[in-house]
């Protein structure tokens, strides 16, 4: 594929990095203190006992745990596929985590407090980032993870299966997985909106970055 067609995502992707960068300067600021509590406290009040096994469940689906064996999975097919230099589509992934990381280190926005929260689904980078000392919530890691993961799967059954109804399901199963981990953080009130928002940017950062790469000008007979 020629470098112009990618043009329209490099720009999506340089205005969503603008946007991000904007948004945590506002959040820097208190901006989404009212907003944020005022979601929480709704979400709080409509929360359900008897669903809360289900969406402990739905959290899973953005989990490290399952977000990393899908792109391990990902990986191991592009590659045994003869997409070798495409399998390098995972670095996005884990740099998506590094920079969960930091955010989560350095920029001060707490989770929201115990009265509200509900428990949540048991992941791994919920030890990650208690042993790391972060108790800040800023961006979803759960959001980001599901948008790269499930977006990038859902690219490549598109672009590779010959099935019609795969490619139909790969692109609609993805939004209704990211769809339902969003409002997963929310209803638990885990996360903020303005958490969920972010990881959301910055998933869709990193899942055009990784089509973008997948799209790449190639040299003939490559």
């Amino acid at each position: 594929m020629p470098l112009t067609p990618l043009v329209p995502r490099l720009a999506a992707i340089a205005i969503l990095a603008v946007v991000f960068v904007g948004m945590t300067a506002a959040l820097a600021a208190g901006t989404f203190v009212s907003l944020d509590q005022q979601v929480a406290e709704a979400m709080h009040s409509v929360w359900q006992a008897p669903l809360h096994p289900l969406f402990q469940v739905i959290a899973e689906l953005g989990g490290i745990e399952l977000t990393s064996v899908l792109m391990l999975a990902l990986t191991l097919y592009l590659l045994r596929s003869g997409f070798g230099s495409d399998a390098w589509v995972v670095v996005i992934f884990l740099a998506s985590q590094v920079l969960e990381l930091v955010y989560k280190h350095f920029l001060h926005h707490p989770h929201p407090p115990y009265a509200l929260a509900q428990t949540d689904g048991p992941s791994l980078s919920s030890l990650i980032l208690t042993g790391s000392g972060a108790g800040n919530s800023f961006p979803s890691g759960h959001v980001l993870r599901s948008v790269i993961a499930f977006g990038l799967l859902a690219f490549v059954l598109r672009r590779l299966s010959p099935s019609p109804m795969v490619r139909g399901l790969a692109l609609g199963g993805a939004i209704l997985v990211v769809a339902l981990v969003a409002f997963d953080r929310i209803y638990l009130d885990v996360h903020w909106e303005s958490d969920v928002i972010g990881g959301l940017l910055l998933g869709a950062i990193g899942l055009l970055a990784g089509t973008v790469w997948l799209d790449r000008p190639r040299s003939p007979g490559r």
